[in-house]
């Protein structure tokens, strides 16, 4: 009898402890998911569901998510990060060139595809020089220069880009508010990576080997293809056939390893976000908060709905542009929620250091709350200023 109750109880204990993994490591999704169904009892199904997706973001978050899967199957991260370890040789220094990389990476290519990018690269760079114990602070510091470096470009964020159109801004106006917290951002994330100790790094072994170049040149212009759908050079869906064809083709794991969690995630906060834009109590009330102060409320809102929805749900409710501009830039820091660079930040780290997500979210709360208060106090000097 005890044998046959033992290994039904360990059959059990491992199906609890997958589903506990489970909830663990989903648990922005589930919680996401739960947002976007209470919302829709208050907003029953209609055909305005169908607005709520950005399919364009959609599209071209698959389309970076697999083409960066392509790029690890060849092993190029791992051998970019052994060139940038050897080159800058100190820990300080590749911490560093990880940050601005991802700094300057989000002007170009938006702050969530700049992270999906650029966060593999950090983590295989701290991980091959054994230096693991680094990657929560190199991982944050990527989140903060994501969200802050993508804030000077129209698109840069994707909330820019709405409100770059909805407010029919001139690129010299847009450059003029961002400018002062732009350079602000710089100077900050600049002296806290200078905490970091210069201390040598020793790499050992031969250089990697350089993966094959005419897949990377292929992978390099599905990227650039990848990107160009944010600047609506041609139609998304155009760019979505030409980056599943030549990966179907090319690497058909890649479009297996693709994180279809965070699409769902994003699909999900869509629903959610949409539908508290047209609850009637939801409105009215932030439409009473708005009338206040836009620059601290909106970074309220980027605490709770993140800094996207809220873009799209508060510039319903004001006309001062240069305040909730600034408010859902800056207020992409603070909360793992404020922003879907964070979740993508948190989501990644989950997933490769899964038993130290609770000092992660220590030491995020510490330097991304910090960021918020001293970007705050240069938010409002940049609305009395212009």
């Amino acid at each position: 009898m005890e044998d046959t109750q033992n290994p039904q109880m360990r059959e059990k204990g491992r199906a609890l402890r997958k589903a506990a993994h489970f909830f663990k490591s989903s648990a922005v999704l589930i919680v996401a998911l739960v947002a976007a169904a209470v919302t829709c009892i208050f907003v029953p199904f209609d055909r305005q569901y169908l607005g709520y997706f950005d399919w364009g973001t959609l599209s071209c978050l698959f389309c970076t998510l697999a083409v960066v899967a392509a790029f690890k199957n060849i092993k190029f991260f791992v051998w970019l990060a052994d060139k940038i370890l050897r080159r800058f040789k100190n820990e300080r220094n590749v911490v560093l060139a990880l940050v601005f990389i991802t700094y300057f990476g989000s002007m170009v290519m938006a702050n969530d595809m700049a992270l999906v990018t650029f966060l593999p690269l950090g983590y295989f760079a701290l991980d091959s020089c054994g230096k693991r114990e680094r990657i929560a602070f190199t991982f944050v510091m990527q989140n903060i220069a994501a969200n802050l470096g993508g804030m000077l470009t129209p698109f840069g964020n994707p909330q820019n880009l709405y409100l770059y159109s909805y407010y029919s801004m001139g690129a010299g106006e847009f450059f003029r508010i961002m400018a002062l917290p732009f350079a602000a951002a710089f100077v900050l994330i600049f002296a806290v990576c200078l905490f970091v100790k210069p201390a040598p790094l020793a790499v050992e072994g031969r250089p990697k080997n350089s993966p094959p170049v005419w897949r990377s040149a292929v992978y390099g212009a599905l990227f650039v293809l990848s990107v160009l759908i944010v600047f609506r050079v041609f139609p998304y869906y155009w760019g979505l056939i030409a980056v599943i064809a030549a990966l179907a083709v090319l690497d058909f794991r890649a479009l297996l390893r693709v994180d279809y969690g965070l699409l769902l995630t994003f699909c999900a906060f869509f629903v959610f976000s949409g539908n508290m834009s047209r609850i009637g109590a939801v409105s009215e009330f932030f439409g009473r908060l708005m009338s206040l102060d836009p620059l601290a409320f909106g970074v309220l809102s980027c605490q709770i709905v993140s800094n996207v929805p809220s873009a799209v749900l508060l510039s319903k409710f004001t006309g001062d542009y240069a305040s909730l501009l600034i408010a859902v830039n800056i207020g992409g820091l603070g909360t793992p929620i404020s922003s879907l660079a964070s979740l993508i930040t948190l989501n990644t780290y989950r997933r490769v250091c899964p038993k130290k997500t609770k000092g992660y979210i220590g030491l995020f709360s510490a330097l991304n709350f910090s960021f918020l208060a001293v970007l705050l106090g240069v938010g409002y000097l940049t609305v009395w200023l212009i």
